[in-house]
């Protein structure tokens, strides 16, 4: 047993390992994986030379429209494992359509963790570097293709190039994130690991003020710790302009602590609404991790689950994102939503589901016009910063304008507001964009965009992306970003 857990009570260790993935330890090894990669290849040899190539993938964890995809597509049905762990190393190799939770369940037997682990368990590893991700982690990790040490990647012409920040094909591993399959999908990824404690202990701090929140944030971004105790991750709700937390995580039992259970929140409990309910908490590795996917963030509520009565009745198993998001997919297509909104007199709504980034300094400006503007709570906080290094300033990642020396943070809404008849015109999205340009961010693209082509190129240096695609989809096989983003093609 690890020192930190020593003063625990024999009924909290049994207790650690909690909900931990019935694939534990789990890996394909080399050779499922060099099979999976002949079916992509023949898959790829299959498709007519005049047809767009797509994964032939049936779940998504976008929020905007996707093309349907004509004839046969990408066969990765076979990429979807931890291929080997190394302990000693403290790397994993993994395939790309891997979803983090499989590659948890490898690593943390070891005690080890990918250094940024997105939010929602069926996030894939080449989906989170093609897409980007981030986490409580990423104020000193930055996001998750910032742990990769090398890349197999499929590129537009049908060849598998091996991808690295170093050698012939560096120039695609830095234009690759951010890049949406637009330059090629990721078949395998080496990736660096971490170590983390059986148990995560949790600081949650109240602000009623956002000037204060924000200087906070920056305090504990340059010092990595917080009133001399060390802070491994950092994330925050704001629940008004007036109540907001931050929540201060650190791997293993903070000194002085009492002995406690871990909490449990994939039962009764529901963690967002724990933040205003307590001051420190306890959670095992794994539910840390997930702490966010049960509900959702908050977003099961929309679907009855969050109803004491509807909880109790609400399998477990089925209490997590990829199930609500599937919800979601059946109310767009059948505007069921719509509809019962339609026969009830009620205004139309708009969906507002979005991830954008601004500066530390412009974070509390942005949220007082969003509250007052939009009108959507609760929303997320996540600091993030470039982990690359070099000069301040200088952009590492060529698609994604994260500039080195800078404190960024996430901010992530979902939900849906009344605006009436012109909701399919996306009027409230379209002023979250120009206010986040205003204030010098910018925004994932995961979700629906409404740019101009001209913005577009400039905030996500449309010049290098066409450069990069004449050298690896040359015969344009693959969509471009701006068709994906914008045009949902």
């Amino acid at each position: 047993m690890a020192p930190q857990l020593r003063s625990m009570t024999t009924g909290s260790a049994r207790n650690v390992g909690r909900n931990v993935g019935r694939n534990v330890g789990r890996t394909v090894g080399w050779a499922a994986h060099r099979e999976g990669v002949e079916r992509l290849r023949a898959s790829y040899a299959a498709i007519p030379p005049g047809n767009t190539v797509r994964l032939a993938k049936r779940t998504s964890n976008l929020f905007r429209p996707r093309a349907a995809t004509e004839g046969a597509g990408l066969d990765v049905s076979g990429l979807t494992g931890v291929i080997e762990v190394d302990p000693v190393a403290r790397t994993a190799e993994v395939s790309g359509m891997c979803t983090y939770e499989d590659l948890v369940d490898a690593t943390l037997p070891h005690g080890l963790i990918p250094l940024v682990v997105p939010q929602l368990r069926t996030i894939t590893l080449g989906g989170a570097v093609t897409g980007l991700g981030i986490e409580s982690t990423s104020f000193r990790n930055g996001l998750p293709h910032e742990s990769v040490l090398e890349m197999d990647v499929l590129t537009g012409d049908g060849q598998i190039v091996t991808t690295g920040p170093d050698g012939p094909h560096a120039e695609l591993f830095a234009g690759f994130a951010n890049s949406y399959g637009s330059l090629g999908y990721a078949v395998r990824l080496r990736i660096e690991l971490e170590p983390i404690t059986p148990v995560v202990s949790l600081r949650h701090l109240r602000f009623d003020d956002l000037d204060e929140l924000t200087a906070t944030i920056g305090t504990i971004v340059a010092d990595g710790s917080y009133q001399g105790r060390r802070v491994d991750g950092l994330d925050g709700v704001m629940f008004a302009p007036d109540q907001a937390v931050l929540t201060l995580a650190t791997w293993g039992v903070e000194p002085g602590q009492q002995p406690m259970t871990p909490s449990d929140y994939t039962g009764q409990q529901i963690y967002y609404r724990s933040l205003l309910e307590r001051e420190t908490d306890l959670l095992t590795a794994y539910d840390y991790l997930w702490r966010w996917d049960t509900d959702w963030f908050w977003c099961s509520r929309a679907f009855g689950a969050q109803h004491p009565v509807v909880r109790r009745v609400w399998p477990r198993r089925l209490r997590r994102s990829d199930v609500y998001h599937r919800l979601v997919g059946w109310d767009r297509r059948f505007g069921i939503a719509d509809r019962l909104d339609e026969r009830a007199g009620r205004p139309l709504r708009e969906r507002v589901i979005q991830d954008v980034e601004l500066g530390l300094d412009r974070l509390a400006e942005f949220l007082g016009w969003f509250d007052r503007e939009i009108g959507m709570r609760p929303v997320w906080l996540c600091p993030l910063r470039v982990r690359a290094s070099g000069e301040p300033g200088e952009r590492p990642w060529p698609i994604y304008p994260l500039e080195t020396g800078t404190t960024y943070v996430n901010v992530g809404f979902w939900g849906t507001v009344a605006v009436g008849a012109e909701a399919p015109h996306g009027p409230r999205n379209r002023a979250i964009e120009a206010k986040v340009h205003e204030l010098g961010g910018h925004k994932s693209l995961y979700s629906e965009a409404f740019y101009d082509r001209g913005t577009f190129d400039s905030l996500y240096n449309g010049p290098e992306l066409a450069r990069l695609k004449a050298s690896y989809d040359p015969r344009g096989r693959l969509v471009s970003l701006y068709d994906k983003a914008v045009r949902n093609r």
